[in-house]
């Protein structure tokens, strides 16, 4: 595999974003656009194209997820008790912290990404670990830093099932199984208005991450930025590694798929969280961008590690 080939078109499309947002050229409002776009039409049709699929191999082990939640618990814990201990943050901004360095941005980075690594072989249990990764995660997050608050956190999850129940990945991944399940082809003109919709999914997914990445700058908090960089791009897919590899029994694509979506940059969820709680606002933004910089080397390191040999 020419990692130069899979890497470089990918990273010059973010740029290519990024450069003709700062210019001028895009407004930010179409980036938003794009980006819901991406979340509400592209992406969930590429779920039911794929989902839709009958695919005997396709059942998921119960390792596969134990891999991938495990190593977010592995580096949450880590960094966010590091961070305390060494005075870095404290209270809700070391729980984001923490949360900042498990939060890959899987659908505008992870999804483009993993699919040109694995292809077919990876999209079942790429779009199945998509599905529950953002309500286990948020519902964790709300937990561990309301959990002072009892009435707060009741109300924070509700709000969290209710965004959910409504979240356009989910609902996509839902019909898939439904369609799979009954065994009702995609076929003709359905098949062809949704895979018109799916193929769009990756360009316009690096595209919008590009034009977003305006929003975010590196300032202040550099050194927790750092920090939560390292625990996202090195601690967390090597956790994931290590028990996907070595301790369970699973297909090699879906022990890499959990590897590489580990190794993704910081979420822009985990920003979105520290916003709302106003605690580590300008690390976490930070390292948004520092993460996603660096894992233009990081990704092809973690790529040549998993395809050798």
């Amino acid at each position: 595999m020419d990692l130069t080939q899979l890497i470089l078109p990918m990273f010059a499309i973010v740029i290519a974003g990024w450069a003709l947002a700062a210019m001028g050229v895009i407004s930010p409002r179409v980036g938003e656009g794009l980006s819901d776009y991406v979340f509400a039409v592209a992406v969930p049709a590429l779920i039911v194209q794929t989902m839709a699929q009958p695919n005997e191999g396709a059942a998921i082990h119960v390792g596969y997820w134990i891999a991938y939640f495990g190593g977010c618990a592995l580096v949450w814990g880590l960094l966010t008790a590091f961070m305390r201990w060494r005075g870095m943050s404290e209270g809700q901004a070391a729980v984001i912290g923490g949360f900042a360095s498990s939060q890959s941005n899987t659908v505008f980075f992870g999804v483009p990404i993993i699919l040109a690594v694995y292809g077919d072989a990876g999209k079942v249990p790429l779009f199945l670990l998509l599905a529950v990764h953002l309500p286990i995660m948020m519902t964790a997050a709300t937990v561990l830093i309301e959990r002072g608050d009892g009435g707060t956190m009741r109300a924070r999850l509700g709000g969290v099932a209710n965004r959910l129940a409504r979240n356009p990945i989910i609902i996509a991944l839902v019909l898939g199984g439904i369609l799979r399940t009954l065994r009702i082809p995609l076929t003709g003109t359905p098949a062809t208005i949704v895979n018109a919709f799916g193929v769009t999914a990756s360009t316009c997914a690096l595209f919008s991450l590009g034009i977003s990445m305006q929003q975010y700058r590196l300032r202040d908090g550099l050194g927790v930025a750092a920090l939560i960089t390292f625990g996202k791009l090195v601690l967390h897919p090597l956790f994931v590694w290590v028990i996907a590899f070595h301790v369970f029994d699973m297909p090699p694509a879906y022990a890499g798929v959990a590897t590489m979506f580990a190794a993704m940059p910081v979420g822009i969820n985990s920003y979105l969280l520290a916003l709302r709680y106003r605690a580590g606002e300008a690390a976490v933004s930070s390292a948004v961008v520092l993460s996603t910089i660096v894992s233009s080397v990081t990704i092809a390191g973690w790529i040549k590690w998993l395809m050798r040999g």
